[in-house]
């Protein structure tokens, strides 16, 4: 099949949209958020308005406004989850590089013999490899500058440079089962399964975020663990979908309160939908009466 279609001026756009069924109230305030806002991106804002999904007729009373408020939502939404979402990464590395470097030494992350799926290990190590040629950052090139061999920096250099992904990758391909048990304990979690799904979902989560993404209502690729019992406070409602938003923002809770004691995530949250209180939390997985939750009574 052909494409045909040919670009539209924000003029033409807003003609368009009015000619589906869309309300614009303010027809100047439209173009300039047009401007601002590709309509393509500000596409997925609409999609929830419209009855008819091939042609994108809209539902009646369907208004730019409420698209407009929904990206907004979803903006912000980013911002508080990528702190969140940082907290893990910075956390993981750090126990990483504590626990592993005291059993394996400085340079393990270059010992294959420490991993279970050679394919991945190498690939890791190529990734790692190319991270370091890249970075600026003072440390690394310092290092360089004053030693020869090895090859690469001691791993708690080296892992200040990796990416969130490949961080992932090393951690899941360990081979010492127990040593990852011992590390997602400092997560107050009871094995190293559960963890890795968490860190699995977050490397997915953290991809959304740094491509300015949809996060609101999209179905993640990767579904986290969810057990019915954790040492912490934790939920005891059933995730209706746990390919939803809500159990990553269960998660994430769940690690702040180890993490960063008496942060605010849980309450920043709360305030968020509070603002905007025509989302339809339930397009993101919450369940009902889901503020009642141990995990989140009390933020």
């Amino acid at each position: 099949m052909n494409y045909t279609k040919q670009p539209l001026d924000y003029a033409d756009i807003i003609s368009m949209l009015k000619s589906r069924g869309l309300v614009i109230s303010d027809e100047n305030n439209a173009l300039e958020c047009l401007k601002r806002v590709s309509y393509f991106r500000l596409a997925n804002y609409f999609h929830p308005m419209e009855k008819d999904k091939v042609n994108h007729i809209f539902k009646p009373n369907s208004k730019f406004d409420n698209a407009i408020d929904l990206y907004n939502f979803d903006r912000y939404l980013r911002l508080l989850l990528f702190s969140a979402v940082q907290s893990l990464e910075i956390g993981l590395r750090t126990k990483m590089i504590h626990h592993i470097s005291l059993r394996y030494g400085a340079f393990w992350f270059t010992d294959a013999s420490h991993f279970q799926n050679q394919d991945i290990f190498q690939n890791c190590l190529k990734q790692v490899m190319q991270e370091l040629s890249r970075t600026k950052e003072d440390f690394i090139v310092d290092h360089f500058a004053k030693y020869d061999t090895p090859d690469v920096p001691p791993v708690w250099k080296t892992l200040e440079v990796t990416s969130f992904g490949t961080l992932s990758k090393l951690f899941c391909n360990l081979s010492d089962n127990a040593l990852k048990k011992a590390i997602a304990r400092e997560f107050c979690l009871p094995q190293h399964k559960i963890f890795e799904s968490w860190i699995k979902s977050a490397v997915a989560l953290r991809n959304c975020l740094a491509h300015h993404s949809r996060v609101w209502n999209r179905v993640y690729p990767i579904k986290p663990q969810i057990p019915t019992k954790l040492k912490g406070k934790w939920i005891s409602i059933a995730v209706p979908q746990a390919n939803k938003l809500y159990p990553q923002l269960c998660y994430l809770q769940y690690i702040q309160n180890i993490m960063c004691p008496g942060n605010d995530f849980g309450s920043q949250l709360k305030i968020l939908l509070k603002q905007h209180p025509n989302i339809d939390v339930a397009a993101m997985g919450f369940p009902a009466n889901w503020q009642n939750e141990p995990l989140w009574k009390q933020l």
